[in-house]
């Protein structure tokens, strides 16, 4: 974590790395260094959420390359891991017959979308995930895009705001 100060006054490339566990999309990343300084942190959180607003599927597929499978627990110590293992600590801490209800879950939802199912985990029990995906596996793909896209917004701002403060 740092202070929006250092965010403000970092180099780019340090800033940048600041940021990236957040998302794994570059444009978001640099767009978002490039418009410092930011007044407070809700002037930060606004930009930061205006430039989600664009995220379609193409946007989708690059961030789920750093995202692992829900319950599956995320490998190294790149940003990206820690962040994962911090927001799943409910998953993984959860007993066996749940942990194998999202891993067949999981595979389900893999062979209808042909993609990782991506949810916002940190404060969710195993039981809000399960329900949530049996509530997603019953979407059209279009509508599956939207709703792992809004999924995307709200674990990058997290991230952002655990990130900065």
């Amino acid at each position: 974590m740092i202070s929006l100060k250092q965010f403000n006054e970092s180099d780019a490339q340090s800033a940048q790395q600041a940021i990236a566990h957040c998302v794994a999309i570059e444009t978001w990343q640099t767009e978002l260094v490039a418009r410092r300084p930011y007044r407070d942190i809700l002037a930060l959180q606004a930009v930061a959420a205006e430039l989600t607003e664009g995220w379609g599927k193409e946007a989708l597929t690059l961030a789920l390359k750093a995202h692992p499978r829900i319950g599956e627990r995320p490998t190294g110590e790149s940003s990206e891991a820690q962040a994962s293992r911090s927001e799943q600590a409910a998953v993984q801490e959860s007993d066996q017959q749940s942990k194998e209800a999202i891993r067949l879950g999981n595979l389900r939802y893999e062979q209808r979308f042909q993609r990782v199912f991506l949810i916002r985990a940190k404060g969710l029990s195993p039981q809000d995930i399960l329900l949530a995906l049996e509530q997603r596996l019953q979407l059209s793909a279009a509508e599956d895009i939207e709703a792992s896209v809004q999924q995307l917004r709200e674990i990058t701002a997290l991230r952002l705001q655990e990130a900065i403060q």
